[in-house]
């Protein structure tokens, strides 16, 4: 958790640097794992970071299994055991990418593997529709991590207890603000791959990356992606929280 919690730090840090007018910057997973591998310690860290992370979806595999006990609604904890399965395979992912980086390999980012595969599904029969359905998917996921934050369900899977006394509160406002974040973060992801099923244009569509870039060419734009890099870097100091008193 606590990996996955410096991730998110790194990668608010470089959302940061593109609302200072940096466009060079990968602003994804994988480039904030890049930033990793140019420190003077580099490949050790990344090492330590893919083993964290593959710990970490381990643990989210065993969450999705047979976690979330401690919530009574069947509907709900089954929700919550699919996101656990979507965390797992974004640990192992971010995981992978530290791996290649600490071997010296080269990666591509998320724009560009968004792009490859909406181009896939594009030259198949009904693509256009498929590539909508799959925006569609993406932009209800951006809603329900915002929702998530600004319900605070999030407290839910935490024991307040095992935090030093007087942290609730800033506990509580970190991960309200991280999920928000993270969750308006998606939503755009889902805007770029709709916009690529309406134009039957791959080159319209985009991950982390290109979602974060596009938004700082529009009006208002960089407020907006300063909200998103606070809740980035929310998410990232209520993941160090979470190492401490999450349940299960």
């Amino acid at each position: 958790m606590v990996c996955y919690g410096v991730v998110h730090v790194l990668l608010a840090a470089l959302t940061a640097q593109v609302v200072l007018g940096d466009s060079g910057e990968r602003t994804d997973q994988k480039g904030a794992v890049a930033e990793i591998a140019k420190t003077s310690f580099g490949p050790v860290l990344l090492w330590v970071l893919a083993i964290g992370l593959f710990a970490f979806a381990l643990w989210q595999v065993t969450l999705a299994i047979s976690g979330y006990t401690w919530d009574t609604e069947k509907r709900k904890r089954i929700y919550h055991r699919f996101g656990s399965a979507g965390r797992a395979i974004t640990g192992v992912a971010i995981g992978v990418a530290a791996v290649n980086y600490a071997v010296g390999s080269s990666q591509s980012s998320s724009t560009e593997q968004s792009q490859t595969w909406t181009a896939r599904l594009l030259s198949v029969p009904f693509g256009q529709v498929l590539v909508g359905v799959v925006a569609l998917a993406i932009i209800v996921l951006g809603a329900l991590v915002m929702r998530k934050g600004v319900k605070r369900s999030f407290e839910k899977d935490l024991d307040m207890s095992q935090l030093p006394p007087g942290s609730r509160q800033w506990v509580e406002r970190l991960g309200r603000i991280g999920w928000i974040g993270k969750g308006l973060a998606y939503a755009l992801i889902g805007v770029l791959v709709g916009l690529a099923a309406i134009n039957a244009d791959p080159s319209r569509s985009g991950g982390m990356d290109k979602a974060l870039h596009t938004l700082a060419a529009q009006p208002y734009g960089v407020f907006v992606l300063a909200v998103i890099a606070v809740g980035f870097l929310g998410f990232g100091v209520y993941c160090f929280a979470a190492a401490k008193a999450h349940k299960g």
